[in-house]
């Protein structure tokens, strides 16, 4: 039981040190400032990074004494973020949007009480986003994609989630609950998520749902743009091409259920 204990330990040190080397950014952090950080002793810090060394999840720079995220730890990221093959079924698609749109477009998967970006396409236009780059994490209810995946939960989920979420969402300069649940059923009308303009100033967005073979929301995508190219003429064209998207990646990722080809149909069908 002890060398559980330990071992549990261990592996919790190894991703503590993971998250601060990531958080450190792409300068990377010395092994002192490190070791402080995690609260651990300089040569058992040493120890663990000489050991992700060898597996190639950390890199190593001998002239600043840098540590960095290594290339076999995003590799092996990449993978398990790959849910249900979406990364690479929903790549072309973000690739052609920003191409024909000008726009900045993300795919975004349901994790626990959260959305993470798995992919991103930018677009020529800087864009400021909750969730950034590639990694980022938002509460669900924040940000078009992401209430775009909470509208199509279903509402014993949906209700638990907005009870976790409401007091993260405060930091946001997010809704209220009264506010929120109005804008879900929105949501669900409509097929897209286009409201939440101005949590991040000059910044807008439509986000609509790809849904699994029970109509549950596993996914979404979602445009990023300035809310002086999202007018209201060119919102429901963006957002009509966004959902026959989404559809189309439903499809593949279930291409022989009815039921989600009847969800499909219903969201393409929204107005």
């Amino acid at each position: 039981m002890e060398q559980d204990a330990g071992a549990a330990g261990g592996v919790g040190r190894v991703f503590s040190l993971l998250r601060l080397i990531g958080a450190a950014g792409g300068g990377g952090i010395r092994l002192t400032d490190l070791a402080e950080r995690a609260a651990l002793p300089r040569p058992t810090v040493h120890r663990i990074l000489r050991a992700l060394g060898t597996e190639g999840m950390v890199a190593f720079d001998a002239r600043s004494k840098r540590y960095t995220l290594g290339l076999d730890l995003f590799l092996l990221a990449a993978k398990a973020g790959d849910v249900m093959g979406l990364r690479d079924l929903a790549r072309p698609t973000l690739l052609r949007l920003t191409a024909s749109l000008g726009e900045t477009l993300f795919l975004l998967v349901h994790n626990g009480y959260d959305a993470v970006c798995i992919e991103r396409s930018a677009g020529p236009l800087p864009i400021r986003s909750f969730t950034g780059d590639i990694g980022g994490r938002v509460p669900l209810g924040i940000g078009q994609g992401s209430v775009a995946i909470l509208a199509f939960l279903p509402p014993a989920e949906q209700d638990e989630i907005i009870r976790h979420n409401l007091p993260r969402m405060r930091d946001y300069g997010g809704p209220d609950e009264a506010s929120l649940r109005a804008e879900l059923i929105q949501v669900q009308r409509d097929g897209f998520c286009g409201g939440a303009s101005g949590l991040i100033p000059g910044m807008a967005g439509v986000g609509v749902p790809i849904v699994d073979s029970d109509g549950r929301a596993v996914a979404a995508l979602s445009i990023g743009t300035t809310t002086d190219r999202l007018s209201a003429e060119r919102k429901p064209i963006i957002a009509e091409m966004l959902r026959q998207e989404a559809a189309a990646i439903s499809r593949q990722v279930n291409p022989f259920d009815p039921t989600l080809r009847r969800a499909a149909a219903a969201m393409s069908a929204a107005s």
